[in-house]
């Protein structure tokens, strides 16, 4: 049985670490016990949140009583940091993307159930109460059946001095850093997607990677989808996903969420995004599910099929073709 509040390590230090600080803040089942940076600036910065240590070696020999750990590197370092964790004893909530290839993810799925641990993909969105409305809102057929799906994350982003766009570090750019986020959306409220075809845009920053990107999907529902994805425009939409059925028209937005059957009028059913608030839904979710009071908001085949989605984006930019999606890729 857990004991609460439960003793949690933060492993890398980098933006995202400051909005997990204080989401932890609002969630008391939590504590930060210790952060982990290579860097000593990013490791002075938390200072008063908790002791830092340079890597799991000093964290380990430190002898702290640990519970799990958040893993915040860049996605490179996803697999390994996630394997010694959990072999070490500890639960692990890994930021999105789970892993940059589709053979990391499965060795750090296997990696967990083989020593009965936690492993949870972190993807925010996922998390927000519009969002989990809006799938009681579809799944009550308020829109009839699902024609056409829409996603937009697009907004001018500096990338020229960021991980994020190092390939070897992140594993590519706005698609794989951005479309993880809108791969889970897109399955989580319309179902397991069945094929992808994506294209990348006029590069607009002198970087190496994508920084625009479009992908085009078919469910295995049937519902056709669109997902833009840029740090290089801003396409002006209060709404980030748009889904527009047989009896009726749903969006989900930033400051607030609506729906509306055919020939009626807009009902509001959310009050927008925070991002603070859905970290700390997430953290609680993920001590729910190392409770064991609660299953995993986003388990082992969602953070999976989020990888092989992307990874079959990625390929067909290359090969300049649809292609398919395996269904519900195996565990194993």
């Amino acid at each position: 049985m857990a004991e609460f509040p439960l003793q949690i390590a933060i492993v890398g230090a980098g933006g995202i670490a400051t909005s997990y600080v204080q989401a932890m803040r609002q969630v008391p089942s939590l504590h930060l016990a210790a952060l982990v940076d290579p860097s000593p600036p990013a490791r002075a910065a938390f200072a008063a949140d908790a002791p830092g240590f340079a890597d799991l070696d000093a964290l380990f020999a430190a002898g702290l009583r640990l519970d799990a750990a958040l893993v915040l590197a860049p996605p490179v370092h996803h697999e390994a940091l996630s394997i010694r964790l959990l072999e070490h004893g500890l639960h692990v909530l890994c930021e999105k993307p789970l892993a940059p290839t589709i053979a990391a993810a499965r060795v750090m799925l296997a990696t967990a159930r083989g020593h009965n641990r936690v492993l949870m993909m972190g993807s925010k969105f996922r998390y927000t109460p519009d969002v989990a409305a809006a799938k009681a809102l579809l799944d009550r057929q308020c829109c009839g059946d699902i024609v056409m799906y829409e996603n937009v994350f697009c907004s001018h982003v500096d990338m020229t001095r960021r991980w994020n766009a190092h390939a070897p570090t992140s594993g590519g750019g706005v698609l794989i850093d951005n479309g993880c986020h809108s791969v889970d959306l897109a399955r989580f409220l319309l179902g397991p997607i069945a094929r992808v075809q994506a294209q990348f845009g006029r590069r607009a920053q002198p970087i190496t990677v994508e920084d625009t990107a479009r992908i085009l999907f078919t469910s295995r529902s049937g519902a056709l989808g669109s997902i833009d994805l840029s740090w290089s425009v801003h396409k002006e939409t209060d709404a980030y996903v748009r889904i527009h059925g047989t009896a009726g028209t749903l969006e989900v937005g930033w400051k607030s969420s609506r729906w509306k059957q055919k020939g009626g009028a807009w009902q509001a059913f959310g009050n927008g995004y925070d991002k603070i608030a859905a970290f700390a839904n997430q953290l609680r979710n993920f001590a729910g599910a190392i409770a064991g009071t609660e299953l995993p908001v986003i388990n082992d085949a969602d953070a999976l099929a989020s990888v092989v989605v992307v990874d079959c984006a990625y390929r067909s930019a290359t090969e300049e073709r649809w292609l398919a999606v395996p269904f519900e890729p195996s565990l194993g």
